[in-house]
């Protein structure tokens, strides 16, 4: 696919301060977006931001640090309300902050599963508090990075805590099949997409080895690319659009998800 510029439009990705999300945030960069560069500390958006101006030349007027502990709800409204002070006008939100589920089952101040609040629930609180500035027109998304994990997962809708039964990688791939059901909700035109398997802290839930991460970001920023037209709820395996788990186009999945999610972060849409 040809290189489009991007210039003008302004993206949010979140987990940008490594790996894909880091890799993510250049690729857009250098392609003229304006992106704001997403860390859970103020200190480390900031330094990856530098370390993008310093490294790959990218212009400081196109970078914007904005900070938001995913382990922290109330950081992630925080975060949100000072986006759309500062950004009524947001073309792409990527959703790409993740971890790996710990071995210990682990519960955050909140009282939601870690990776579950990290990977999904984080957000899906931030997906609906961007929504008065996330454009309508056409280009305009949200691009879940999502994992070909999510058809081993299962949603544990009468306890999604897993707090009877806990397995790191059950946690996870439910967190990474609720971001793919959730793209499928009609409020905003979104895709989920699996970058394949990158050579990031994520690999070892994975392979022993793992392509780089800039390779993984590509098929990223393909799909935040206005060139691309996209089906809402659409899945893709790289580059390529494939089926999803059954689960995540089911409608009854989609509604079921957002009950739950609302009333874990305390959001009625």
């Amino acid at each position: 696919m040809t290189s489009t510029t991007l210039s003008g439009r302004t993206v949010l990705v979140t987990g940008a301060t490594s790996g894909i999300g880091y890799e993510t945030a250049r690729q857009l960069a250098e392609r003229g977006a304006t992106v704001l560069v997403h860390g859970r500390t103020r200190e480390e958006a900031q330094a990856a931001a530098d370390r993008l101006i310093a490294t790959a030349g990218i212009d400081a007027a196109h970078l914007c640090a904005c900070a938001a502990d995913f382990t922290h709800l109330d950081e992630v409204e925080a975060m949100a309300r000072r986006v759309v002070d500062a950004h009524p006008h947001l073309d792409v939100l990527v959703n790409n902050a993740g971890m790996a589920a710990p071995e210990r089952h682990t519960v955050t101040a909140d009282g939601n599963e870690i990776a579950f609040q990290v990977n999904f629930l984080a957000h899906y609180l931030l997906t609906c508090l961007l929504e008065p500035a996330l454009t309508t027109d056409p280009g305009g998304r949200v691009v879940n990075v999502s994992s070909s994990l999510h058809r081993t997962g299962n949603i544990q809708w009468s306890d999604p805590n897993r707090s009877r039964r806990y397995s790191r990688l059950a946690a996870y791939a439910q967190s990474q099949l609720a971001l793919t059901v959730f793209a499928a909700d009609p409020r905003v035109a979104a895709v989920s997409v699996h970058p394949g398997v990158c050579d990031t802290a994520l690999l070892p839930l994975y392979a022993h080895e793992g392509t780089p991460a800039a390779e993984g970001a590509a098929h990223v920023v393909r799909l935040c690319d206005p060139a691309l037209e996209i089906a809402n709820g659409a899945y893709y395996d790289r580059d390529e659009r494939v089926d999803p788990a059954p689960a995540a186009t089911e409608n009854r999945s989609v509604q079921r998800l957002n009950k739950l999610a609302s009333l874990l972060v305390g959001h009625t849409a």
